[in-house]
């Protein structure tokens, strides 16, 4: 299953876009103690986001407020560890346990490499968080061109949050806002992704449902040493 690259975002001046992505970033990974300590910054770094974007945003940052912390974490591991429909790893959606998820995968660190960016070894370069951390610090191009290759991906998640009655629903609301409205071809592959699920291949390949491809080891090919990325918001649950 193929998603259709999408043609034209839309408009938020590069600061706020910055900002919510990074924002959203933050939100989507493993709550832990510091980010409850980091939620008056947070609430005052979504303030001067257009409405669509701060509203949800606040609403989830209520809740992380008040709600017990190892109960979200607990929430947070059977939501996203453990329900594929709420899986944080874009390339899933549109390529499932096959083959093609593999050289998917290379095309993002690829991607981020020519962007002068080496991903950390303890996560894969479709993580959501990742994809709009690198988007927020690093070429929002380049994570906007990925984050529309797989807007299916993006809808099928909130719509399995949604039914979920997640409170990570109105975070990946708030991702929506900032991205493009899903046209005719996104619509159909959501269609089929509610309906078959993403693509599997159990013949010849490894079937752990994140297999990697093995050039993803490969070394960097640029001479000069690129900037780590990973190292201020670490992603997923330890």
């Amino acid at each position: 299953m193929m998603f259709a690259r999408r043609r034209s975002p839309r408009r938020h001046d590069d600061a706020s876009l910055a900002t919510a992505w990074q924002v959203v970033s933050l939100l989507l990974d493993y709550p832990t103690e510091e980010l409850v300590e980091r939620r008056s910054l947070l609430e005052a770094a979504a303030a001067p986001l257009p409405a669509e974007v701060r509203d949800p945003v606040c609403r989830f940052l209520a809740v992380l407020g008040s709600a017990d912390l190892g109960a979200l974490q607990r929430e947070y591991v059977e939501t996203f560890d453990t329900t594929r429909r709420c899986c944080l790893y874009l390339t899933y959606f549109a390529h499932g346990d096959t083959r093609k998820r593999g050289l998917a995968l290379l095309e993002f660190k690829q991607a981020y490499r020519r962007a002068g960016v080496e991903l950390t070894a303890d996560e894969l370069p479709d993580h959501l968080c990742v994809v709009l951390e690198f988007g927020a610090t690093a070429d929002r191009a380049v994570a906007q061109r990925l984050l529309d290759d797989h807007r299916a991906g993006v809808e099928m998640l909130r719509l399995a949050l949604a039914d979920r009655q997640s409170p990570w629903h109105d975070v990946v609301l708030a991702l929506v806002a900032t991205l493009p409205e899903l046209e005719s071809d996104d619509a159909d592959a959501v269609a089929a992704l509610i309906a078959k699920g993403p693509p599997s291949e159990d013949v010849g390949i490894d079937t752990q449902p994140y297999a990697l491809d093995p050039r993803l080891a490969e070394p960097p090919a640029r001479s000069n040493a690129p900037v780590a990325l990973g190292t201020t918001i670490p992603v997923g649950a330890p």
